[in-house]
């Protein structure tokens, strides 16, 4: 397999779980990830979010808030069962979902929303996920979900059991999810990184320095280096909505988590409703892989 840098859509076509997991290892963090609700409206009409952020340089794209019992993403038709599949001939791109491990024991920090069984991290959804082809699974929570590590390594090991080698496993928490506890430099720590990875996870979801209180640089490195000591990846996510601010904030950012040690650098989805601002994702992408690979990423023809 290629480096995802030199990858076009039918590289894509064929890869399994070790295919892109090796291709995003020897791109030596240059991968990009963008997040983006799947049932926000389009930012415009004529084209789906997935499609823009495809054509400002994302490699991976994870859809947020898919419901498996009800399959759609805004702006995109298809045949019944057939949406990923067509979300991945318009873009050319691998698509994951985020499925969230919620904790009904969880102590709440606030009040917490009730999600939909589609949306949790249960047997059924993740056969349903199977069936729809997507290349990753990302287990994690959006704010007031009530999702605990301790139910994200529950669900790690469903994950792998039904997935197998079909798709790539991605755990952690971007924020606190409303967990009392687990919320700033307590998202995380050495023991928490081992056990997800001995239940399975491929990459280690681990917040951006300066994206939740209370992380450094210096401690978001030695959490990074423990991924890489026990041989999977890592991935720095800006998950609080800083997707949204300005692109000297997001370079910053993007260059703190290339010298962390990231694999894949995660943008969210909050910049503008469902979706980064796209020249951000541009941007963050210029600054840890220059003109040259942002440009050909988004130049390249999904007929390629």
């Amino acid at each position: 397999m290629k480096r995802i840098l030199n990858c076009f859509a039918s590289d894509f076509k064929g890869a399994n779980k070790q295919d892109l997991l090796q291709s995003i290892s020897a791109s030596e963090g240059r991968t990009v990830l963008a997040e983006i609700v799947s049932t926000a409206s389009p930012l415009y009409p004529e084209v789906s979010n997935p499609e823009i952020v495809s054509a400002f340089g994302a490699d991976l794209i994870l859809l947020n808030l898919f419901d498996v019992n009800h399959p759609a993403v805004a702006g995109i038709q298809a045949e019944e069962g057939q949406v990923i599949n067509r979300l991945k001939e318009l873009t050319g791109r691998p698509i994951g979902l985020n499925l969230e491990p919620v904790d009904r024991e969880a102590d709440a920090a606030e009040i917490l929303d009730q999600l939909p069984l589609g949306r949790q991290a249960s047997y059924d959804s993740l056969h349903k996920a199977k069936t729809l082809g997507f290349d990753f699974v990302c287990l994690t929570g959006n704010p007031k979900t009530g999702v605990t590590n301790e139910q994200i390594e529950k669900a790690i090991q469903r994950t792998k059991e039904i997935l197998g080698e079909e798709a790539f496993i991605i755990a952690g928490k971007m924020h606190g999810a409303g967990v009392k506890g687990e919320a700033g430099n307590e998202i995380i720590d050495d023991e928490t990184i081992e056990a997800f990875i001995q239940a399975g996870a491929d990459v280690i979801l681990l917040p951006s320095p300066g994206t939740v209180p209370g992380i450094t640089v210096d401690q978001a490195h030695c959490w990074v280096s423990k991924v890489h000591q026990l041989q999977a990846q890592a991935m720095l996510t800006i998950g609080t909505s800083q997707e949204g601010a300005d692109n000297g904030t997001v370079r910053h950012i993007a260059l703190q988590n290339k010298m962390i040690g990231a694999d894949i650098h995660h943008i969210g989805d909050a910049g503008y409703t469902g979706i980064a601002i796209p020249e951000n994702i541009m941007d963050y992408s210029i600054a840890i892989r220059g003109k040259r690979h942002t440009y050909v990423r988004m130049a390249a023809s999904i007929n390629r």
